[in-house]
C-alpha cells in the first residue's frame, strides 16, 4: 500500500506511533486488494484552538474511493476517530464487493436477459489467496496422524459412552480415512493458515454424518434380521500381531541411545491417567461444551479456531469452555493437582 502523510502540526513520536498502528490495522483489512493499487493519503492539520486538530483521510482502492474527516481536541484522538471511520467504510465496501456479481445488470429494456457480472475475487485487482494443496495435506497427515487419531478416538469414546453409537459402529481408522479422502477431494479448500482447524472440522463432520447413516441403517424399516450382530474380521491377516523382536537379531549402539524428546514411561502413564480422568469427568457434560474444552485445553486451538472448527460463535465457544471447566473442577477425582495444570490454561 502506498502511504503519504502530510503533517501541518508539530510531529511527535506519539503521533507517528499512532499513525503507524492505524496503518497496520488498515493493511490487515486490505489483503484482498493488490498493494500497488491501494493509495492512502492523510492530512493532519491544526485548526484554531477552540476546534483542535483536523484529520482528513483519502483511501483509493481499485474498486472505489473512501474518505473520512474527523476533528478532536487532541491530535491522537482525531487520528483514531478518522481511521475508525475509514475502517468501518472498508468493511461496508467489502460486503458490497462480495455480492456485487449478484446485482441485476440490464443493457436495454426489460425484455433482455440480465448480465450476470463477475465476482471481485476473480478480477485482476484482487489478490488470489493461496489454498491448501494435496502436498500440504500429505505433509500435515504424515507429521500429525497420531494426534488426529487420538482426537477422533477420544470423540468416539464419548459418543459410545453417551450411547450415540454402538461399540461396533465404526472405528477410528474409518473416520480418519474419510477425513483424508474429503481433504484430498473436490471440497472447497481454505487458506493454508487454517489447514489444521479445517481437518478437525472435517473430522467432526465425518463423525456426525457416519453416525446419522448408522442410525438410518438401525431404524426398524432398514433392520435386516439375517445380519450378524458380531463385528466382522476384515483384516484378512494376523501378520501385524506376529511382529516381535527375535532373540537372534543383532543390537547396535544406535538402538541403545536414549531419545530425550520422548516422554519416559512414568510421564506417559501419568499423562494417560490424567486424560482418562478428564474423560471420566466430562462424561456428564454437554457434547458441545466437551468438544470445545478438549479442543482448547488438550488440542491447543484458540477460541477463534474452535469457532471455525465447530461452526459456532467465539463467545459461545468461550462459554462452553467455562462450563466444561467448572464440570472438571467439580469432579472429585480431579480436585487435587489437576486444576493447576489444565484449568489454569483455560482461564486465558
Amino acid at each position: 500500500m502506498n502511504v503519504h502523510v502530510s503533517y501541518k502540526v508539530h510531529k511527535t513520536p506519539d503521533i507517528e506511533k499512532e499513525i503507524s498502528r492505524q496503518i497496520e490495522k488498515i493493511e490487515r483489512r486490505l489483503h484482498v486488494f493488490r498493494p500497488e493499487l491501494v493509495h492512502l493519503k492523510a492530512v493532519i492539520d491544526q485548526n484554531p484552538a477552540r476546534e483542535g486538530t483536523l484529520v482528513s483521510l483519502n483511501l483509493r482502492l481499485p474498486s472505489g474511493q473512501l474518505t473520512a474527516q474527523e476533528k478532536a481536541s487532541s491530535t491522537t484522538a482525531a487520528i483514531k476517530a478518522a481511521f475508525d471511520e475509514i475502517i468501518q467504510q472498508i468493511g461496508r465496501h467489502k460486503e458490497l464487493l462480495r455480492a456485487s456479481h449478484k446485482w441485476r445488470r440490464w443493457r436495454g429494456g426489460p425484455q433482455e436477459s440480465p448480465e450476470p457480472g463477475i465476482p471481485f475475487e476473480q478480477t485482476l485487482a484482487a489478490v488470489p489467496l493461496p489454498t491448501i494443496s494435496a502436498d500440504d495435506i500429505g505433509s500435515y497427515v504424515n507429521a500429525n496422524l497420531a494426534r488426529l487419531e487420538r482426537f477422533v478416538d477420544r470423540e468416539l469414546y464419548f459418543r459410545r459412552a453417551d450411547e450415540e453409537i454402538p461399540d461396533d459402529g465404526f472405528t477410528t481408522s474409518e473416520v480418519v480415512n474419510e477425513v483424508i479422502a474429503r481433504a484430498l477431494g473436490d471440497h472447497d479448500r481454505p487458506e493454508k493458515l487454517s489447514l489444521e482447524p479445517w481437518l478437525y472440522r472435517l473430522a467432526l463432520q465425518a463423525m456426525n454424518e457416519m453416525t446419522a447413516r448408522l442410525h438410518e441403517l438401525e431404524s426398524p424399516e432398514h433392520l435386516h434380521l439375517e445380519d450378524s450382530r458380531r463385528q466382522q474380521n476384515v483384516q484378512a491377516s494376523d501378520e501385524a500381531a506376529l511382529q516381535f523382536h527375535q532373540p537372534d537379531e543383532g543390537w547396535t549402539r544406535e538402538s541403545a541411545i536414549p531419545d530425550r524428546r520422548v516422554s519416559t514411561p512414568e510421564q506417559s502413564a501419568y499423562s494417560d491417567e490424567v486424560i482418562a480422568l478428564v474423560q471420566a469427568a466430562l462424561r456428564g457434560a454437554d457434547r458441545a461444551d466437551r468438544e470445545a474444552f478438549l479442543l482448547y485445553g488438550i488440542e491447543g486451538f484458540s477460541l477463534s479456531e474452535i469457532a471455525g472448527i465447530t461452526g459456532r460463535h467465539v463467545e459461545a465457544v468461550r462459554e462452553s469452555v467455562q462450563r466444561a471447566r467448572d464440570c472438571v473442577r467439580n469432579a472429585p477425582s480431579l480436585a487435587g493437582e489437576f486444576p493447576q495444570i489444565l484449568l489454569a490454561k483455560t482461564r486465558t
